[in-house]
């Protein structure tokens, strides 16, 4: 896959994570006494029904290929999906993503022990102040368990994407997709039967609406990390919140008040900075590249003149 520019992959996340919070929005439709780990399962059925058609000319050997790491991402996957019902119907819309919203801090250090990646000021800065608007919007006075579930899932989303790279280039998005949830099925089936309760498939429908969307942000995450490194792009997941604060409003009257306001231009103006800096940066960079070429070719002109 050519390497994309910073700013067209913080678009796509940006684009991703609006669409993601209406998959958030179905979840908080859940009954309080639905079947967690049935719901889940009937997510990871519904995204394999989604995706077989689009991997069905795949060949076995290129759908075998980093099977191992699909396996991992693929648990990592479930673990965060079941963490994130329970935070969801436990919190406001707002509030659960913006807890949601720590992974892209979490992802730094991470992408500097995993792959040596090396940390820029703007980048830190960006995920500093994203977080620091995190906390406005939480305004956290205790931490309870719906909170502690949601960190499980900033930290599970975090790994998600650093992950990514691990996985075979020649493999579409629609693979990945589908061997992500493929592997997961088997442990999410134990866990619905080990949860004991009767099968309802009434929330089916909502469970496919939840994984359309969801497949959608992943989707662009596997197109955006793939491509740009990701302690430069990562900030681009808190935008997803303003979409969170509007949905929530809409959806179930959860009124915002002004530390979410305030908080929410913490996250996103250091965005808009940290797409331009890292945009002037690249064209001293490529200027850069080119202004030896340009003076060794004027020196060798010189010389054949002579």
């Amino acid at each position: 896959m050519p390497q994309m520019t910073v700013g067209l992959a913080m678009t796509l996340l940006i684009i991703g994570n609006v669409i993601a919070v209406f998959s958030d929005a179905l979840i908080k439709t859940l009954s309080d006494d639905a079947a967690v780990y049935q719901f889940v399962f009937f997510r990871q059925l519904t995204a394999v029904l989604l995706l077989i058609p689009f991997c069905l000319t795949s060949s076995r050997k290129s759908l075998v290929n980093g099977l191992k790491w699909h396996a991992v991402r693929g648990h990592i996957w479930l673990l965060g999906a079941v963490f994130m019902v329970y935070s969801i119907n436990a919190m406001p819309l707002a509030t659960a993503n913006a807890i949601f919203y720590a992974a892209p801090l979490i992802m730094l250090p991470m992408a500097m022990l995993w792959f040596q990646e090396k940390l820029t000021v703007p980048s830190i800065t960006a995920g500093v102040l994203g977080f620091i608007g995190v906390l406005i919007v939480i305004r956290p006075t205790e931490i309870d368990w719906a909170a502690m579930a949601a960190l499980v899932v900033a930290f599970t989303l975090a790994a998600n994407n650093l992950l990514i790279r691990k996985l075979p280039k020649h493999q579409t998005v629609f693979q990945t997709l589908l061997l992500t949830n493929v592997v997961g099925m088997p442990a999410s089936l134990g866990l619905a039967v080990w949860e004991g309760k009767p099968w309802d498939f009434a929330p089916l429908l909502t469970a496919a609406g939840s994984t359309l969307f969801i497949l959608i942000y992943a989707g662009f995450c596997v197109v955006a990390y793939r491509s740009g490194e990701a302690s430069k792009i990562a900030s681009a997941e808190y935008s997803g919140l303003i979409g969170a604060v509007v949905v929530g409003l809409i959806w179930f009257d959860e009124i915002p008040d002004i530390g979410m306001a305030i908080g929410t231009a913490f996250i996103i103006l250091p965005l808009l900075w940290l797409a331009k800096v890292e945009a002037k940066n690249k064209r001293i960079a490529k200027q850069a590249h080119h202004k030896p070429l340009a003076t060794e070719t004027a020196a060798d002109t010189v010389g054949v003149t002579a």
